[in-house]
């Protein structure tokens, strides 16, 4: 029975999803996620909300949106992360380079996981256009996802919607960013899967943050200070880069044989 069941299991997709998520080190890659998410999401959004004459809180109000937090945990994020007036101005030639650098460093990561994940080649270099285009629909995403909690956040109707065109708009982020960065070399309906399974996982990574971190930023904001609720922020990047080529990777392992060619 045991020789049996361990035949089953090494049969199984649940075994090919282990041995994947092994062989692509799927804990390290969400580790490297989270520390250049930080360095790069962090500054990008809050530049782009430092221009924005009405709302100075970009990255700020992203964590608080996608980890689901209110109240004081909420505000504990809201505190460290807004962006000072007069960021712009402040914002030196040197530092717009190596910003530009870290932002391409994250979207080579995020490339690289995905070629992982799908047995390619690296890309050429002279491709890295691509990982550019795909920094910024990532930062214009993330900061229109902002925008619309602020402006549907009235009644049902509007809460209902912006929980639709969050999953719709989500789930075609995702598709078209592997799409993209892998420079078409999967067909497009491989890459299907992996995109609904990641906003699964993010919408189950939230309901996690509710029930955990947010508590977790309360108790460590008292007994730590700010450095309390940076780590718990980077412990919920973790879990985003964690879902991110997760998804993928279940996507990889689910989708049909016939679909995987390389284009």
């Amino acid at each position: 029975m045991r020789r049996r069941l361990h035949g089953v299991w090494e049969r199984s997709r649940a075994e090919e999803l282990w041995r994947s998520g092994k062989e692509v080190e799927l804990m390290h890659r969400a580790m490297g996620f989270a520390a250049l998410a930080v360095v790069t999401l962090a500054p990008l959004l809050i530049l782009v909300a430092a221009a924005d004459p009405f709302k100075r809180r970009g990255f700020a109000l992203w964590v608080v949106d996608g980890m689901g937090l209110s109240g004081s945990s909420a505000h504990s994020v809201q505190r460290l992360f807004a962006a000072p007036g007069l960021v712009l101005s402040a914002t030196s030639v040197f530092s717009v380079p190596a910003l530009v650098v870290f932002g391409l460093t994250f979207a080579a990561s995020v490339q690289t996981g995905y070629e992982k994940i799908w047995g390619l080649p690296s890309g050429p270099w002279h491709k890295v256009w691509r990982q550019a285009v795909w920094l910024a629909a990532l930062t214009a995403y993330l900061y229109a996802e902002v925008q619309s909690g602020q402006v549907l956040q009235r009644g049902w109707a509007a809460s209902s919607l912006r929980v639709t065109l969050t999953l719709l708009f989500g789930v075609l982020f995702f598709w078209w960013g592997q799409w993209f960065l892998i420079g078409g070399r999967v067909h497009w309906r491989a890459l299907l899967p992996g995109a609904a399974a990641t906003m699964v996982g993010l919408v189950g990574l939230r309901g996690f943050s509710v029930l955990v971190f947010a508590p977790l930023i309360v108790s460590n904001a008292i007994s730590y200070g700010a450095l309390g609720t940076v780590l718990v922020v980077q412990s919920w990047l973790i879990g985003v880069g964690y879902v991110v080529f997760g998804g993928a990777l279940l996507g990889q392992v689910w989708a049909p044989e016939e679909d995987k060619r390389v284009g």
